[in-house]
């Protein structure tokens, strides 16, 4: 693929959000997305679930000291309000998944998250001057396609890239979904098992015309193209792969921490999804081109509230932070229920 780092290292930095107690977060407090406001203060967009499965998407201001990290609430980024983030039906509605990114070109903070409404599953757009009071744009419309299609997993990229058919674009990843994958069951399982490894559900990028953003904000939810990448499934990710973390730009080109899904033998002798975490790095140029995804996957669950939550055996990264050249915090979901934090260390 093209890149290869002499060692990469992951420390563990312990939980820095739990439930506990809240009355908007009894189902569990998790994925976040996190962004540097304009002051330098970090802040924290984690997804908070009460009763009948509904969530928010809340705000939270860092405090920083050494190895601690507390964290003071703001209320929330969004609440479910439009349309497309409610429904009447079982299951839950809301705004789900945030990630954010400051884009200088156009001076946004953008949050692309998934609202779950009347259509199930589908990305989302919200902007913000500050990174504290947000205003939503709405659905993401994919133009080479008029059909409405499950959709999560998107986080923009900080600058403008070129898409493969040369036009200047604010790039997005994004992850169609099968439809049978939202239903529980190891039906689903087996069905997605027996499909080709290219038609199951994997990462793709949307790219939005910047011309088109710049006169009008509101055209970052028009994707022109979309594409899926090419990423290999062999070591992890077999049943799928998906976003984490919005890219951030190396030397090497643009890395991003992704989560993968595997189904794994149990002791008991039955059998259970693992979501983990690794690395993929796409060329700077050529965004389409992937140059390296970790061999095995970085985080595995392993620790105690890593392996038993909401729902088991996930790691379920979606924020990060940089700390360093080559230093960056992480922010992921534990097992559907609560929110750790690690340093991931690297070196080409």
């Amino acid at each position: 693929m093209g890149v290869s780092f002499r060692s990469l290292r992951f420390r563990r930095r312990g939980v820095v959000l739990r439930p506990d107690g809240m009355a908007d977060a009894q189902l569990g407090v998790m994925n976040p997305a996190c962004a540097r406001l304009r002051d330098g203060v970090l802040q924290l967009y984690p997804r908070m679930v009460a009763e009948g499965n509904v969530s928010r998407i809340g705000s939270y201001r860092a405090c920083e000291g050494g190895e601690t990290l507390e964290l003071e609430p703001r209320g929330f980024a969004l609440e479910p309000e439009a349309p497309y983030e409610l429904r009447d039906e079982p299951g839950g509605y809301g705004c789900e998944d945030p990630r954010v990114t400051f884009i200088p070109v156009i001076d946004r903070y953008v949050m692309a998250y998934v609202a779950f409404g009347p259509r199930g599953p589908e990305v989302a757009v919200a902007i913000s001057q500050d990174g504290l009071e947000w205003e939503r744009l709405g659905l993401v419309q994919f133009q080479e396609s008029s059909a409405p299609v499950a959709d999560k997993d998107a986080a923009f990229f900080p600058e403008p890239v070129r898409s493969p058919k040369g036009l200047e674009s604010l790039a997005f990843f994004h992850r169609p979904t099968l439809e049978l994958s939202l239903q529980d069951g190891p039906t689903a399982i087996e069905f997605i098992e027996s499909l080709p490894p290219k038609e199951r559900e994997g990462i793709a990028i949307g790219y939005v015309s910047l011309d088109a953003v710049r006169a009008d904000i509101r055209a970052l939810c028009t994707a022109v193209e979309t594409h899926r990448l090419r990423v290999q499934l062999d070591g992890w990710g077999t049943i799928k792969v998906g976003c984490g973390t919005p890219p951030v730009r190396i030397d090497e080109g643009w890395l991003s921490v992704i989560h993968g899904v595997d189904r794994l033998a149990h002791p008991s002798g039955s059998t259970l999804l693992r979501y983990s975490a690794g690395l993929i790095v796409l060329d700077a140029q050529h965004v389409d081109r992937v140059l390296y995804r970790s061999p095995e996957p970085l985080v595995v669950p392993e620790f105690g509230g890593e392996v038993h939550g909401s729902l088991n055996h996930i790691v379920f990264p979606t924020g990060i932070d940089r700390r360093g050249e080559h230093e960056f915090d992480i922010y992921y979901g534990m097992a559907d229920y609560q929110i750790g934090c690690g340093r991931l260390t690297i070196s080409g």
